[in-house]
């Protein structure tokens, strides 16, 4: 992709270089990292801890490191892929490896935030969704994925078009397009060739036909592989076995080997179904385990906020739960047996079950089923999401909401934007304050034992995830949940409804925020059930009002 390729350049296969083209499909990893040429696009498929060819990776960085090459390579990404540490995309965040980062999120992996934070790297976020559909329209030759996903966000070109750094907003390419059709305003993100795509699965046969039958996703490899192939490119796969050919089920195969030109077999250590667990066959379909075995959440701000959120909850309902504080919903829902009433739902691919947290976030245990993530993301961009529960780092008096950037550190929406934007009804979580927030529920009433240092409800958000007016003027209903109160975005604002009992007003709420909430009247107190030990019988509730 690098700033001097030319737009629109497909190359075809015969322009490849002889030594890029190999008879032979099974290679060590030495060999396949070998193929990457200085300057290549490279896409790689993971989502956090799950599906990440690590052992290529791992590769790639020990031949930069011992040969200098090769250089100035583009990185293209949908989630973020990383532990926060070393793993996944950390390893590739090494300066003259990389001159571009394309990605959803890169909150998982400091190594590249460094990259672009000082400024050595172009940086660019896009929204997790679109990426995922960019590589199937870049497969397709098309000019670009078009969508109003991220219009009036910092995605929007007319506010920072997605760029990250001062060297990108100088120096960078215009990857996004305003464009007009209909007399209708929509996106156009740009589509460019893939040179190399890694992607990873569980059991190849010396064609390369692959199967996913441990991994928890299966992500977006298909239109990778696709997109790669198409644009004249390489597919290196990371698999953890070898079938001979003719011997795996064809109806089980998610890559053909028409699409595969180099096959890695990763040792154990680096073949990990997460980076949290080596492999749980809950999170493959292979058996589903008791959810009654699944223990419930302490007391504490967590779960106060959680199970306010829960009552938001719908019987027959589609949901999506985003990562950190959104993911104690699923075990309220699980807690009171009221998972069963719902769909949850994560946005690379898992439908039912109970989603994961941590490392293991984007899996679910005992899912009903699993498609590709760009599947997922044509349900949620089309209004399939009843409701979406999300956090929010910062929220300001329009409404608007910041997950990506903080000063000088910045993660990237990953798919926030989508399904914000998308949801039919959005409840965004998170505590009142933060840093060092310290609370206790004293005879069914909350009490604030240390405030937070940071507000986190500002007069004006650093960056805008979240376009509160573009929601408002769409009619959209949307909460934010705290610990001590419930806000209800309208057009004119932001409006108090719900106040723990307990809570001051004034000191507990109103000198702790960047601006003055609409109050109409006394707002009502949050239901008393939330700051009790014990269930809250919400599946009774639930029932009785559907």
């Amino acid at each position: 992709m690098n700033q001097e390729l030319p737009k629109g350049v497909y190359p075809v296969l015969s322009q490849l270089s002889a030594q890029r083209v190999k008879k032979g499909k099974v290679v060590s990893t030495e060999e396949a990292v070998r193929m990457i040429r200085d300057g290549d696009t490279i896409a790689t498929e993971g989502f956090c801890g799950a599906c990440f060819a690590e052992e290529i990776a791992i590769g790639l960085e020990k031949h930069f490191l011992a040969t200098g090459t090769p250089r100035n390579l583009t990185l293209v990404y949908a989630a973020g892929q990383g532990d926060g540490k070393d793993r996944g995309l950390n390893h590739l965040g090494h300066e003259g490896l990389i001159g571009t980062v394309i990605g959803g999120h890169i909150g998982l992996a400091p190594k590249l935030q460094r990259l672009v934070r000082e400024n050595l790297i172009f940086g660019y976020n896009m929204p997790q969704g679109v990426i995922a559909h960019l590589f199937r329209d870049i497969a397709a030759h098309k000019p670009g994925t078009i969508t109003q996903v991220g219009m009036g966000t910092f995605i929007d070109p007319r506010i920072d078009g997605g760029k990250l750094n001062e060297k990108t907003f100088k120096e960078g390419r215009n990857l996004i397009d305003l464009i007009q059709i209909n007399g209708e305003e929509y996106l156009l993100y740009k589509s460019f060739p893939i040179n190399v795509a890694i992607i990873r699965g569980t059991t190849a046969d010396t064609d390369g036909n692959i199967t996913m039958e441990k991994e928890p996703l299966t992500l977006e490899s298909l239109a990778m592989a696709m997109a790669a192939k198409n644009s004249g490119g390489l597919v290196i796969a990371q698999v953890e076995r070898i079938a001979d050919r003719g011997t795996l089920n064809s109806r089980e195969v998610k890559i053909p080997g028409i699409l595969v030109d180099y096959i890695v077999v990763a040792p154990p250590e680096n073949h990990w179904q997460t980076f949290a667990e080596y492999y749980n066959p809950s999170f493959s379909g292979e058996i589903k385990i008791p959810m009654q075995s699944i223990p419930p959440m302490e007391l504490g701000p967590r779960k106060i906020i959680a199970r306010r959120a829960a009552f938001e909850l719908t019987p027959n309902s589609i949901v999506n739960l985003g990562i950190g504080m959104p993911e104690g919903v699923a075990s309220v829902a699980n807690e009171e047996k009221v998972i069963d009433y719902l769909t949850l739902t994560t946005e690379p691919g898992t439908i039912g079950g109970m989603p994961n947290g941590g490392l293991n976030f984007g899996t679910s245990t005992n899912m009903a089923c699993l498609i590709d993530q760009p599947y997922q993301f044509d349900f949620y961009d089309g209004g399939g999401l009843d409701t979406a529960f999300l956090g929010a780092a910062e929220a300001d008096e329009e409404g608007n909401v910041n997950v990506s950037k903080f000063g000088p550190r910045f993660v990237g929406p990953g798919g926030f934007i989508n399904i914000s934007q998308k949801a039919k009804k959005v409840v965004f979580v998170g505590t009142f304050t933060a840093g060092g927030l310290q609370v206790s529920i004293v005879e069914g009433k909350l009490r604030i034992d240390q405030e937070g240092k940071e507000k986190k409800f500002i007069k004006q958000v650093e960056q805008k995830t979240f376009s509160g007016r573009f929601a408002a003027q769409n009619k959209k209903p949307v909460l934010f949940v705290t610990e001590r109160c419930v806000f209800n975005l309208t057009e004119e604002g932001m409006e108090l409804i719900e106040i723990a009992p307990g809570i001051d007003l004034q000191k507990d709420i109103l000198d702790q925020m960047g601006f003055r909430p609409i109050i109409k009247g006394t707002p009502k107190l949050m239901d008393a059930r939330i700051f009790s030990v014990g269930s809250m019988d919400l599946k009774e509730e639930l029932l009785r009002n559907s």
